[in-house]
């Protein structure tokens, strides 16, 4: 089988390489270390690619991004060192999660259960990972409400309210559709995980955006785009390059 990699720190890539074709019906045809790198490299190469090994914590942000702009049909074990991605794992082509740092044994390990569904894991059909995923679909509930805290108070905000999430100064602070502002102390990652992708969309990496808020949209160079929005923010809302394409088709298809 053919096996790409995806790994940003170099000696732990070179360590799963030689794990990985210690068994002999294995061989890593790539090491990446990049989001844009994978889907250039999938876009041409994905129909010679039988597993994926992915990091999930890039250079230049998490490897779910690459699922956003590709479609990728081969089987995916997640190698990281954070345990709170699981279901979103799973969600995409996701067969095994192993947590760094990582024995020799969970690779060997993780090889064996991919030998085992070999079989059922045809790229071409809806294989054991779309089950697992539209599993998981039936089951996700999204948050509804998101407490803030002003003062002494707590305060329930429904989501639904919620405008942008953006990151400033190493804290997110919502704003809400009728101009209020408030801190949150979660993280960006944490919150996107219990948004509904249909009405938020995560357009860099420190700002998530409702659809209802999408006012305008105007061209921005470097082949970014900017997003008027229907509150004033703190600074321009500029969608990543990478992610125009998406974040067009999603303001196309999103209710």
């Amino acid at each position: 089988m053919n096996v790409l990699i995806v790994e940003d720190e170099l000696k732990t890539a070179i360590l799963l390489k030689e794990l990985i074709e210690s068994n002999p019906n294995y061989y890593v045809v790539e090491i990446i270390d990049s989001v844009e790198k994978s889907v250039s490299y999938l876009m041409k190469e994905q129909d010679n690619i039988d597993l994926l090994f992915l990091d999930i914590q890039l250079a230049d942000g998490q490897s779910f991004k690459i699922f956003e702009q590709i479609q990728v049909d081969v089987p995916v074990v997640f190698c990281t060192a954070y345990d709170e991605y699981v279901l979103q794992a799973f969600k995409n082509n996701g067969i095994d999660y192993i947590l760094k740092p990582f024995e020799d044994k969970d690779i060997y390990k993780a090889l064996e259960k991919i030998a085992k569904f070999k079989n059922s894991l045809n790229k071409h059909s809806t294989g054991i990972s779309a089950k697992i995923q539209t599993l998981l679909k039936e089951k996700k509930s999204y948050q509804k409400t998101m407490i803030v805290n002003v003062g002494e108070k707590m305060i329930p905000i429904e989501i639904n309210n919620i405008s942008v999430f953006h990151l400033e100064n190493e804290a997110v602070k919502i704003y809400c559709s009728d101009n209020q502002k408030y801190l949150v102390f979660k993280r960006l990652d944490e919150i996107e995980s219990l948004l509904d992708e249909k009405h938020f969309f995560r357009i860099n990496r420190q700002m998530i955006i409702n659809r209802n808020a999408v006012k305008e949209i105007e061209p921005f160079f470097n082949r970014k785009v900017t997003v008027k929005t229907t509150v004033q923010l703190t600074e321009k809302a500029i969608v990543s390059r990478l992610k125009v394409s998406p974040f067009l088709k999603w303001i196309e298809n999103s209710v």
